[in-house]
């Protein structure tokens, strides 16, 4: 899953950065609303976290854009304390959700996912053959045994079960795995695919690669 995050405030930008990405998120950051609608024109994203406040273009503007373009993707508001007008206009712009700053970083993460999972119109469990995927603790089981999975096999299982029985591109693996300043070869995702699909093999669960195009997660018989 890859995540814009629009925030002039450096210091919030920052921790909410790393702590996305240690969840296995990639994460880029604008830090005012020029630069932010610019990345939403190029890239590729599964959330926006939108301050209101932003300098060049506010944040607002950046949003009334985005659904001028008939854009659905999910956008959760940050605001001041004082800002109740600005969410209230932010909502009926399209906004899914807001936060009010401060705010505790666990909750943010808690948003962040039931956005994501809204998106794709999943559960909160996905299930394929004998995998279990819980994606509120982001946990992989099969037969009750945890997966060690990292950050970034924990995305690209993501991404596969949220698109199971589609073929996926290798391009598309890397604009949702990666942030700006990741070099992310087709290689390395070679490299990760296989490292996954190998910790799957127990639960009967398939990675069919179709050569030259991408890799598909292939739906259990019984389904």
């Amino acid at each position: 899953m890859r995540i814009l995050i629009a925030e002039d405030d450096a210091i919030i930008a920052d921790g909410l950065s790393r702590s996305l990405r240690q969840g296995g998120y990639a994460v880029d950051w604008a830090a005012d609303g020029v630069d932010a609608e610019a990345a939403l024109l190029t890239a590729t994203y599964d959330l926006l976290i939108l301050d209101l406040g932003l300098p060049k273009l506010s944040g607002l503007d950046v949003l009334k854009h985005l659904r001028a373009r008939n854009s659905q993707l999910p956008v959760l508001i940050l605001t001041a304390l004082d800002g109740t007008g600005d969410r209230v206009k932010g909502l009926d712009l399209g906004a899914d959700d807001y936060m009010v700053k401060p705010f505790e970083l666990a909750e943010l993460e808690a948003r962040v996912r039931a956005l994501t999972r809204r998106s794709t119109g999943t559960t909160p469990t996905i299930q394929c053959g004998l995998l279990i995927y819980d994606q509120v603790g982001r946990v992989a089981q099969i037969q009750g045994q945890a997966l060690d999975l990292s950050a970034r096999e924990i995305g690209l299982l993501e991404i596969l079960l949220n698109r199971m029985g589609r073929l996926v591109s290798k391009d598309q693996l890397v604009d949702h795995l990666c942030g700006w300043g990741e070099e992310v070869s087709h290689n390395a995702i070679e490299v990760y695919v296989h490292r996954l699909r190998k910790k799957l093999e127990a639960g009967g669960v398939k990675i069919a690669t179709v050569r030259g195009l991408g890799y598909c997660l292939e739906r259990p018989q019984a389904e």
